[in-house]
């Protein structure tokens, strides 16, 4: 598809940006319309070819949601399993025991941090979130906190540590070594996640979201300080074993994991292949969905069992749609070309060499909303820049990787996943549950980047 002109470009950018703002703060419109209308008027006023703003349109819905769309409507009708099985209050009793009671935060922050350095951010939120869920209703305390710290931790080590395919591409592009930009990217992810969980408990204060009892629903009460007496004190022989709780969620984690190791040790053979095939997202949740279908179900009847997952999907209509509808938009940007025009503009400035694919990566992000595109685009651009230059490029990587978190906002299909899944409906709250969490992380990756090449 060829390039529009700069400048009509960038104001292409702008006015779509714009119109995407006003839809979806000031009017009647739904978001899945909104960006879907920004995504046209986007390509149409930047130049693109009106046949072309069409496939653009269509093709990242489709790669979106090909990516994604099948994971979340598992997702959720394992979700529906957990909380009627009671599965969902197990793993959050089970969690609390262990852990000692005002720690959840931590230990989901954590969990995302291990989970999400094989697996995509996007699936592991969707099979995680049941879990801040069902810690949120048993404790009373902010789904919002636990959720933002969940999505945290899934989110920094989906950028900085490979094998993500992200980072593993960052590392080509600049020749580093992979081992070295695991161990720094853990380095510069502990802070960030440290950081991400200090605002995720100021957040809970300020947006007190609950889940209804049934699961329904969400309720705002009258902010409370959480409540461990009914989990600590209270033994329910009714509930699913702890085995059993966690194996729809485990399994495939475990399924994934090897699927990544295999693939990036290039294995072969009959029975490798099979493994990798039972490891790649989609097949794997769905292995877990079976697995909760059969373990927890028992004492539901077929139809009643057919009927929770149902309910499951009607919830997660309005989650692919929009989800996808980000994924237009994002498309539209990248093949107008505007974010390469902005980042080839910037490699040309007298930036300092660190700084200079942080930045690159940073506005392709803003302008197109993935940040593994911003950061493969950002390497690209800068690697045989930097390689002329008294650089670390390690670090250069690192920068490249960290500058993509930046204000993840509307054309970021996982902005809406964490947001829709947490229950967080107006614009205004989901930029401050989302956008301002990946701002932050940002941050402070961006302070450690420098003081990280000050020393070394």
């Amino acid at each position: 598809m060829e390039q529009v002109v700069g400048s009509q470009m960038i104001f292409g950018l702008v006015v779509g940006i714009a119109l995407l703002i006003v839809l979806i703060l000031k009017t009647k419109i739904h978001a899945f319309l909104a960006l879907i209308i920004a995504a046209a008027v986007t390509g149409l006023v930047g130049g693109m070819p009106s046949n072309d703003v069409l496939s653009s349109i269509s093709k990242g819905f489709g790669n979106t949601l090909g990516s994604i769309g099948i994971i979340i409507g598992f997702g959720v009708m394992m979700g529906e399993i957990f909380e009627a099985s009671g599965a969902a209050e197990r793993m959050a009793q089970t969690f609390i025991k262990k852990l000692g009671k005002g720690k959840e935060e931590i230990a989901l922050a954590i969990t995302g941090f291990l989970v999400s350095i094989p697996i995509f951010c996007d699936s592991g939120f969707v099979i995680l979130s049941p879990l801040a869920k069902a810690i949120s209703r048993k404790t009373k305390k902010s789904v919002i906190t636990l959720g933002v710290s969940l999505a945290a931790g899934l989110v920094i080590t989906h950028s900085l540590v490979p094998p993500t395919p992200g980072p593993v591409g960052v590392a080509g592009l600049f020749n580093v070594n992979v081992g070295s930009l695991i161990l720094w990217g853990i380095v510069l992810a502990i802070p960030m996640t440290l950081a991400a969980v200090l605002y995720a408990k100021y957040l809970g204060k300020k947006i007190y979201q609950l889940p209804t009892e049934d699961g329904e629903d969400w309720i705002r009460p009258a902010y409370q300080e959480p409540d461990y007496s009914s989990i600590l004190n209270e033994e329910n022989e009714n509930l699913p074993s702890t085995f059993m709780s966690f194996a729809p969620i485990v399994i495939p984690i475990i399924l994934i994991l090897i699927n990544t190791v295999l693939t990036a040790m290039k294995a072969s053979g009959t029975v490798v292949n099979a493994l990798v095939f039972l490891g790649t997202p989609v097949i794997a949740v769905g292995i877990g969905l079976i697995v909760a279908i059969y373990g927890l179900s028992g004492k539901y009847t077929r139809n009643e069992t057919i009927d929770l997952m149902e309910r499951g999907i009607k919830s997660a209509g309005i989650i692919i749609l929009v989800t996808g509808g980000g994924g237009s938009l994002g498309m539209v940007l990248r093949d107008s070309g505007a974010g390469d025009y902005i980042a080839n503009a910037i490699s040309q400035t007298a930036l300092p060499p660190i700084l200079l694919p942080f930045v690159i990566a940073t506005l392709i992000r803003l302008v197109q909303g993935s940040g593994t595109v911003a950061m493969i685009t950002s390497a690209s651009i800068t690697a045989p820049i930097i390689a002329t230059l008294n650089v670390n490029p390690v670090f250069a990587a690192l920068a490249a990787c960290t500058g993509s978190l930046c204000y993840s906002y509307f054309n970021d299909s996982y902005y809406w996943v964490v947001n829709r899944m947490l229950g967080i409906k107006d614009a205004k709250e989901q930029m401050r549950v989302w956008s301002f969490t990946t701002t932050i992380i940002w941050a402070v990756g961006f302070v450690e980047l420098l003081i990280l090449n000050a020393i070394f």
